[in-house]
Order: C-alpha cells, then structure tokens, then sequence
C-alpha cells in the first residue's frame, strides 16, 4: 500500500480498454477532493508529474480555481465543490461556530455534527451528520432526476464525505481516526469489510522509510518549529501508529483502494442512470499541519498521490467505465512561519496571545466594568455573550472592534452588520473573485444564524498559530488568495484538453459537471465552464 492499496483488495485489472471520442454523457462522474491542495502545490510539482495528476493535465486544466470566500478552511471548502453554492448559503461557515442556544454546555458547533445528541461534544464524541448543510449537492440532483442514479461518498474526514455527499447518499463512508465508519444502522459492504481488514493489517505492521525521490532532494534539509526538527521526514511509523497513519500517503491509497472496490461492487457507471462518487483525500491536509508544504514530507505526499491516482484511474479503466474526474480542493496552505523566515520572507509572524479571544474579553471587562465571559470564540469569528443586557452588547461590541483594529496583526474586524450589508457577489457573472473586498469574501461565507458579531481577519502572512506544537506548525483559513487559490482539473478519455489560465470558482463544479449529464443545477452560485475547446460547448 506504499502507493496503492487496490492489489490488498482486488485482483489484478484487466488490461485498460481503449476508446474513441465520446458520444454520449458520462456514466460515472469522479469527483476528488484533495485537502489543502493549493494552487501553489500544483504549480510546483505540476512538471514532475508523471502518473494520475499527469493524465489529468491533458484535460480541461483551471490552474487558478477560487475557493472565493474568506472561510477558508475545510468545511466549508467541501461544502462548495457539489453544491454550486457559496458557504453563505450552504449554511457551512466554518469548520466550528458557535451557538449559544445549544442544548449542551459546549456551545461551539461542529459543522458535520447532531448537536442535540445526548452527551455529544463538538471535539470528540459527536455523531456525524447533514443536518447543517442547507442546500442539495449535485447527487442529490441526480437522484431527484433519476432514482436510479446511485451516490457514494468516501473521504478521510467526516467532514468532505458529508459535504460532498449531501444528505442522500447510497453509501458514505470516512476515517474515524481508528477504521472506515458510516452512520449508525448502516450495512456494511463486504467491499468495506475486506478494506477495513486490509488497512488494519497494514497499520498493524511497521512502515520503513520511504523513498525520497531525487528531485525532492533540495528540500532535504532541517527546520526548527518549536521544540521539533522537521522537513526531512520520510514517514516511516511503528507499528500501530494510527495518528502516523493518518498523516501519510497510505492514507489517501486507502481511501482510493475503497472506492475502487465500490466502484466495482455496486457496478457503478455501468446502468442506463449516471452514477457519482466522491472522494476525500485528506492526507495531504494532515501532513501541511504536521510538517509545512516545503520539506520532503511534502514532495513525497506530491509523488505517492500522482502514482496513487494514477493506479486508481487505471482500475477504473480496467472495468470498462465511461467516466468524468473532476479534481479540486477544499482549499490552499500556507508554509511553516518558520521556513518562510529563511526563505527571504522575514515579516512572516505567529499571532500575538494579545489577540485571544479570553485575552480581549478579560480587557473589556476591565475598561467596561461587565462580568461574565463576554466574549466567545471560534475560528475568526467573536460573539459577544447573548445574556447581556442589549445596550451592554453594543457597547462590547464596539470596544471588541476598537481593540481588533487597533492591532498591527489584524487587517480588518468586520461586525456582522457591515458584513450584513455588503451585496453578495452576482450569480453566475461575478466579478473575478482575486478582485473581491475582504468585506465581499467575508459575506460569502456569512450566514445571518451562524455567524459571529465580529469577524477578525489576520494580515497577510500572519499565521493563526500561536505557537507549533506536534501535529500542528502550518495551517490555512486566512482570506488571502495562497488558501482561497486552488487547481480545478477535468478529464475524459476521448476529450481534447485545454488550459485556462485565468480565473474560475469553485462553485462552477456542480453546474459543468451537471450539464455534462443533463442535471439542471438552477439558482447555483456557479456558472457552468464549457468544457469543449473549440466552437462547441458542453454547457446548456
């Protein structure tokens, strides 16, 4: 499973079938999702190349694809790439808000959660759910179109399998941290059985080191982030180190290896219905986190993935299939504070403990005179304590806003009235999104019932983290075009490709991949993208 895990699961494939332009709509659309794939990740390791991502590349190439928003991060990324709605609509503002009505005493909500679960708790022992996703995704489109179209959903978080898949879905299926798991009361495939049995086998035994391959070797060197030394890794583990695991390319070949098995067990793309399949590489995610994006952990991810996919694709084409890949990401990164000193970017900065939540509230209380919390805190987004009297809140608010703004970290702190009032974006002829205000991305993913009083934006190359820790030197969720830019890459045997440089939404997927089969995707936030290079057009 160093690259692929179909051969623990499946006997070898067939030899692939060729075939002639297609005349007809796909039967089975691949929709990928790779966590923290970043326009700047693909440009770097575009020319090296050589397996799936390499294929992908001879077809319709959007190098600069726009997770428009200014929630950039993983959910509300996902919640994006099948429905065709921005994350103000989708109801997915963050991977964490806060309700201060919950019947729990944990307020903050977990965007894949069912809050009302007796004895649930946003970080841990939740019970996975679509119950805050407020749109349908394209699967569930296809189904309302045709009841014969099968949905499945696989990824290595619950987050994307749920957001990709929506809430009507044949199977869904994601890592819990320990094994695949789905929704309670589900029957489990004997394709998920023998993966699951397959991966523990696997995580059971030691990894060796992997191979480091030779045009990785100028980022072989060291980087201090805080008491640990990184960038040389190679993601050797012992045995039974799920976390370890988790944060390598096995991971993804995993999820890959399953959904190949269910590709072919529910004979999917094979019936007179369009089939869909979407698939949450995480891995990549998990090892921006622990590592950065310019070490060799990094590079080798980027090669194990291209061969990864390049297998998978390859078993799809050994059962015959007619099918359309589209691949994405949720959202981009944004390397180690620390690397980025060395390499010429000195004004690279951790958050100051002057900006936590706790910090500016226990602040307002002094100059104030108001007790109680005051203020609470998710992701960007400040809410001021709903039991305070209203003239009390207003004027908690304002200090709030005085204090953010006053900092030299901070770009902006927008109230939800000014976030309120700011137009959304139109739909489906927007202004190009590189161009939008922070106050126009942040109304993209502002929902009126969800999100904060206050939205506090870092300045450019001010990293969220405070401090690295293990498991956690980098991250993304800024408004900055490195984590709203990503790579949107289509391919179909038979199709001519062609490459646009210039920008296009993420939002866009659901209705070009809609048109391709003949599902209305009306009141989008997207446009379809004519894939057909010449005078035709693939759009309605």
């Amino acid at each position: 499973m160093r690259v692929f895990a179909a051969a623990l699961l499946f006997a070898a494939p067939v030899a692939a079938q060729t075939a002639p332009p297609p005349k007809t709509p796909p039967k089975l659309i691949v929709a990928i999702s790779v966590d923290q794939f970043s326009a700047d990740l693909f440009a770097q390791y575009r020319n090296r190349f050589t397996g799936g991502f390499a294929r992908l590349m001879n077809g319709a190439v959007f190098p600069s694809a726009y997770q428009s928003h200014a929630a950039t991060e993983t959910c509300p990324g996902h919640s994006t790439i099948l429905t065709g709605y921005r994350p103000a609509r989708t109801g997915i503002v963050a991977n964490n808000w806060i309700d201060q009505r919950a019947p729990r005493a944990d307020k903050v909500v977990y965007c894949a959660e069912d809050e009302s679960v007796p004895g649930s708790l946003h970080d841990g022992g939740y019970t996975v759910s679509d119950k805050h996703l407020k749109v349908p995704t394209l699967g569930e489109r296809m189904k309302a179109a045709n009841p014969a179209s099968r949905v499945v959903s696989i990824a290595g978080k619950d987050r994307a399998a749920v957001m990709m898949g929506g809430h009507k879905v044949d199977e869904l299926w994601w890592w819990d941290g320990k094994t695949f798991a789905t929704y309670a009361g589900r029957a489990e495939p004997a394709v998920v059985t023998r993966g699951k049995a397959a991966v523990a086998a696997l995580v059971a035994r030691p990894q060796a080191a992997l191979p480091l391959p030779g045009w990785c070797a100028g980022l072989d060197r060291p980087i201090a982030a805080g008491e640990q030394t990184l960038g040389q890794g190679r993601f050797q583990r012992d045995a039974g180190n799920l976390k370890a695991f988790r944060a390598s390319p096995a991971s993804d070949a995993a999820v890959l290896s399953i959904a190949a098995g269910l590709v072919q067990d529910m004979a999917l793309g094979k019936r007179a219905a369009p089939d869909l399949i979407a698939i949450g590489l995480s891995a990549t995610d998990y090892i921006g986190h622990a590592t950065g994006t310019q070490g060799t952990e990094m590079c080798i991810q980027m090669a194990q993935l291209d061969q990864s996919l390049g297998a998978f694709m390859d078993v799809l084409d050994s059962y015959g299939l007619d099918y359309e890949v589209m691949l994405t990401a949720d959202h981009g990164g944004h390397d180690m504070t620390e690397r980025q000193r060395e390499r010429a970017m000195p004004m690279e900065a951790h958050v100051s403990a002057d900006l936590q939540t706790k910090t500016v509230a226990a602040a307002i209380q002094r100059a104030l005179g108001v007790k109680g919390p005051v203020l609470l805190g998710a992701e960007s987004d400040i809410y001021v304590d709903r039991n305070l009297p209203a003239a009390t809140r207003a004027k908690v608010l304002a200090e709030a806003r005085r204090r953010y703004a006053a900092s030299p970290q901070v770009a902006a702190a927008l109230t939800r009235a000014e976030i309120a009032a700011t137009p959304m974006p139109p739909s489906p002829t927007s202004p190009p999104p590189e161009t939008w205000t922070l106050a126009e991305r942040a109304r993209a993913s502002f929902d009126a019932d969800r999100s904060g009083d206050l939205l506090v934006l870092l300045k450019p190359r001010v990293t969220t983290i405070e401090t690295p820790g293990p498991g956690y030197v980098e991250t993304h969720g800024s408004p900055w075009d490195y984590d709203r830019r990503v790579p949107l890459l289509f391919w179909r045997r038979g199709v001519t490709g062609f490459e646009q440089p210039l920008s296009v939404e993420t939002v866009d997927i659901a209705p070009t991949l809609g048109a391709l089969i003949g599902v209305a995707t009306p009141g989008v936030d997207g446009r379809c993208l004519d894939l057909d290079p010449g005078p035709g057009s693939t759009c309605p």
